[in-house]
């Protein structure tokens, strides 16, 4: 025997060896992946959370007003400043059904361009994706007592995500289908979640009678954890005018500022509010790059790997997806992309909302709650 067959023979024997040795380091590296996998996925929640929740939210809100015949203030001309009316308010809506459009509610402390829904009830899909929650067993706009209306502060658009920026004096704007309703903000309190008592007829004095016409707020707080208290921001009626008068001058401002209704589009990225078309068209993309590279190509990687052409892989979760990808290099990174950001759109359409709304932990992190 030569001293070449020897040493070939050595480095037969010790082939298995090597491909032993492997196994721990082909272990880490799978826990590696999953590890990192799983903080991917936490940073995705946290985008589609604070994000994308707010984005279908701002689409429903513009499909309920767009799906509604209320007319433009002022006939039209939103410049011109609604006169402020005497005598007792009129009550618009007297009544309506869960999820209706009540109101339409404008907060000049939060931005020039705020505005944001109010529909009737609280339930956790409303608060989500609706606008705001009129707490169904509290007076409508312009009655006697107490208007309650709750909203999240952090996700699903944040509506009152700024209630602390509050001050006294702000004005606090409802806009019924015909009516004006100015409130200006007078004082917040903290409580413990099962409080009740800040939304009774008579808030500051609960066992007397209603002498007042109110408005609450409420949300959570804190803001970004679970939310174990209520943060309650009050205002009291100042007065009322017609929406066919124009627009009430506190939200025109010192700069005359446009209220739009019908016309306001919204973002281009709320017009669309859903993942589902780029899902679609990432797995339509993806089917049909996979199969013309199949026909032309096949499986050039895994042939070569066969033949031993190739070294055999380590053991990678991703590195086996690359690997089963059909086509050259380029082709197999893109289909692979693909794939990935398919999966990705999957999880912020329909993964993330399910986990919100049906794991316990998730729903008290995420705030998916009544109020």
């Amino acid at each position: 025997m030569t001293t070449e067959d020897s040493e070939n023979d050595w480095m037969s024997v010790d082939k298995p060896a090597d491909k032993r040795r492997k196994w721990p380091v082909g272990i880490a590296e799978i826990v590696g992946e999953l590890l990192m996998t799983l903080a991917v996925i936490c940073a995705l929640y946290v985008v589609w959370q604070l994000w994308w929740t707010g984005v279908q939210s701002e689409h429903q809100q513009l499909e309920t007003r767009a799906s509604t015949a209320w007319s433009d203030p002022g006939s039209g001309d939103t410049r011109k400043v609604a006169k402020p009316q005497s005598g007792m308010p009129p009550v618009q809506p007297e009544h309506a059904s869960e999820g209706d459009l009540m109101a339409q509610i404008y907060i000049p402390r939060f931005g020039q361009h705020w505005e944001r829904n109010v529909v009737q009830g609280t339930s956790p899909r409303d608060l989500a994706y609706a606008g705001l929650g009129h707490y169904s067993n509290t007076q409508m706009p312009g009655e006697l007592g107490n208007m309650a209306i709750a909203g999240h502060r952090a996700g699903y658009g944040e509506p009152l995500g700024h209630v602390d920026q509050l001050r006294v004096g702000d004005a606090i704007v409802l806009r019924t289908k015909d009516y004006w309703y100015v409130y200006h903000y007078t004082r917040y309190k903290i409580v413990a979640a099962n409080e009740v008592s800040v939304i009774a007829p008579n808030p500051y004095s609960p066992n007397e009678a209603p002498d007042r016409r109110m408005l609450t707020l409420t949300t959570c707080e804190p803001k970004y954890t679970t939310a174990t208290h209520r943060w309650i921001s009050w205002g009291e009626f100042g007065y009322w005018a017609k929406v066919s008068d124009g627009v009430p001058k506190e939200l025109l401002g010192d700069r005359g500022s446009k209220v739009a209704f019908a016309d306001d589009k919204g973002s281009v990225i709320a017009r669309v509010g859903s993942l589902q078309p780029v899902f679609l068209v990432l797995v339509a993309a993806y089917l049909i790059i996979y199969l013309a590279a199949l026909v032309a190509w096949r499986y050039p990687l895994l042939r070569q790997i066969r033949k031993g052409e190739k070294p055999q892989p380590m053991i990678s979760l991703y590195g086996w997806l690359l690997r089963h990808q059909s086509g050259i290099a380029p082709i197999r990174w893109l289909l692979l992309i693909l794939l990935l950001l398919a999966l990705t759109c999957a999880l912020m359409e329909w993964g993330f909302p399910w986990l919100a709304s049906n794991v316990p932990w998730l729903r008290q992190i995420s705030n998916y709650s009544a109020f």
